[in-house]
């Protein structure tokens, strides 16, 4: 018995991955064409969470669109609320006390070390790692139960204001802070450790590579760029709240391999370093007042009709609120910016040519925030 020879030809195939996918926890669709065994053509689509935030805060007064700014985001929620009030300060030229500059950069890199922390977990997760996972999320409610002990809130913390912060800390809580720490950055040397493994290396290096020319070409952000070696950061370039006097007290973290490992390399190091920056501030932590003079319904009646532009590096990156106030105590037009809006073109670059299994690995790579971007 004799059999035919059987030619088969290999057909490019579409398939959509999302919006609901359990590897993604966020609802985002990339419709993916399928070369034989490799990624082609990427198609991305977002605007399943969207909630008219912008739109709201045209109805709401200048004090309550803090509240909603945070709300953007459970995970960077305190980065939105100071774009938002230094925007706001800046139309109507109110001078923040220095006390609470400092008290925004201590807030702002406490969330810095639990976003990041949360990231190196959930891409431990993506790898099947869920030890990891779960080691990673136990020193994170670490942080979350200093916000509690901070500002009352685990998540929306609340801790902004029209002319400063609307909570101070003790010396007792600074202890605190500084033993957590020691904790922090043990823990970080240990997940090193374990990404720096030969399994966890094999998993991630050479995965979703993007090239520092893409990186520039495509104006990515945050961690996403530094890590393909472009070194840029808005608390270095255009410094605020005390930033400007806190220079000496971090680094930029780059690479320039560009890969998944790399990005976590990058993120891991920028734990360090905003521990660096949070004992600074809590060693010069000025003595004073933590808001400007007069009560909160003052202020909101000395903003005059304006607008600004106001800018931030969240952990995912630059962070823009262009806000347009109309002189009545509201706003007439919000329009924000996210970090993943900036950097969720680079999944494009990152997949052609990779497999499906790394499509968990290279989407959480640049850490996307759809409800940031959705908004």
């Amino acid at each position: 018995m004799t059999t035919a020879n059987q030619n088969t030809e290999t057909k490019r195939v579409r398939i959509p991955v999302g919006p609901v996918h359990p590897a993604l926890k966020e609802p985002v669709q990339f419709n993916i064409v399928l070369d034989k065994d490799h990624l082609g053509e990427v198609d991305i689509r977002v605007g399943f969470a969207h909630r008219g935030i912008e739109a709201l805060a045209e109805t709401r007064n200048l004090m309550q669109n803090i509240f909603l700014a945070e709300r953007i985001c459970g995970i960077c929620s305190n980065c939105h609320a100071i774009s938002y009030v230094h925007g706001v300060e800046e139309i109507g030229g109110i001078e923040v006390p220095e006390r609470a500059k400092y008290l925004r950069v201590l807030i702002s890199e406490m969330e810095r070390i639990q976003s990041h922390v949360l990231w190196l977990g959930i891409t431990a997760y993506e790898m099947g790692f869920e030890t990891l996972f779960m080691y990673a999320f136990k020193h994170r409610e670490k942080v979350n139960n200093l916000f509690e002990e901070i500002t009352g809130n685990r998540i929306h913390y609340g801790m902004n204001t029209i002319g400063g912060v609307r909570y101070d800390i003790d010396k007792e809580i600074s202890d605190r802070i500084i033993s957590f720490l020691g904790e922090m950055e043990k823990s970080a040397r240990y997940m090193q450790d374990v990404f720096s493994d030969r399994t966890a290396v094999k998993r991630l290096k050479g995965v979703g590579v993007l090239s520092t020319s893409v990186a520039k070409e495509l104006s990515l952000v945050g961690p996403t760029a530094r890590a393909s070696g472009v070194s840029i950061d808005v608390r270095k370039d255009d410094p605020y709240a005390a930033f400007g006097s806190l220079q000496d007290s971090f680094s930029i973290i780059t690479a320039s391999e560009g890969d998944s490992l790399a990005r976590v390399h990058v993120r891991n190091l920028e734990l360090f370093e905003s521990a660096n920056l949070i004992r600074t501030v809590l060693d010069e932590l000025p003595s004073g007042s933590i808001v400007a003079d007069g009560s909160a319904q003052k202020r909101m009646r000395s903003i005059p009709a304006g607008e600004a532009v106001s800018r931030v590096e969240a952990p995912r990156g630059e962070l823009i609120h262009y806000v347009k106030t109309d002189g009545k105590q509201g706003i007439e037009r919000l329009k924000v910016r996210s970090p993943t809006l900036a950097n969720i073109l680079s999944i494009k670059p990152m997949l052609k040519g990779s497999e499906m299994a790394d499509i968990p690995v290279i989407v959480s790579s640049i850490d996307p925030c759809i409800s940031c971007t959705d908004r």
